[in-house]
C-alpha cells in the first residue's frame, strides 16, 4: 500500500522531509518504513500541492494522551525523497472530482485531502498510486517504461 500527506513544507526541495504527530486518516495509520509516501505541500499553509515522491525511513505511532476518549490517531514520519514532481496537482486541479462513487483516482485524492481540509496521512489505492507517479516522469520515460514492462501471456 502506498500512502499520501498534505502537511505544511517549509522547504519543498529538501532530501529529507520530517513530520511530527501528524494525523492520520484513511488507513494512514499503518504507514511503515520502507513504504512509498507521495508529500503535499499544504494550500492551506501557502503550498501548492503535490511536491515530491519518497521511502518512509523511519515512522513512530504518537500515544494517546490519557483522559481523552476518543483520538484520532496520530504518526511522526521521516521521509527521504526520491523524486520531485514534474508537473502540478493540487485542490484546483482536483476539485472537480466529486462522484464519490466513480473509482476515479482523482476523485480518491480530492475524497480524501480536500473534503476534510485538514494536514493528514492517508492510504490511498494502487490506482492513485499510479496516477501520482505519472507526475514524476515525462511523457517518453512513461512511455518507455510502459515498453519495457514484460508481457503478460
Amino acid at each position: 500500500m502506498a500512502f499520501a500527506i498534505k502537511a505544511e513544507v517549509c522547504d519543498p526541495r529538501t532530501k529529507t522531509f520530517v513530520f511530527t504527530a501528524q494525523k492520520t486518516m484513511y488507513g494512514g495509520k499503518h504507514i511503515a518504513e520502507g513504504d512509498t509516501v507521495f508529500v503535499f505541500a499544504s494550500e492551506h499553509e501557502g503550498g501548492k500541492g503535490l511536491i515530491a515522491r519518497g521511502v518512509v525511513t523511519s515512522a513512530e505511532a504518537t500515544p494517546k494522551k490519557r483522559g481523552i476518549a476518543r483520538q484520532t490517531p496520530r504518526v511522526s514520519v521521516t521521509i527521504r525523497r526520491t523524486a520531485l514532481a514534474k508537473r502540478p496537482l493540487g485542490r484546483s486541479e482536483l476539485k472537480h472530482f466529486t462522484d464519490w462513487n466513480d473509482e476515479e483516482p482523482r476523485t480518491e485524492l480530492n475524497f480524501k485531502f480536500y473534503r476534510q481540509a485538514t494536514n493528514k496521512i492517508v492510504g490511498i489505492s494502487d490506482k492513485a498510486a499510479a496516477y501520482l507517479n505519472e507526475f514524476f516522469c515525462g511523457r517518453m520515460k512513461m512511455r518507455k517504461l510502459v515498453r519495457r514492462s514484460p508481457r503478460v501471456p
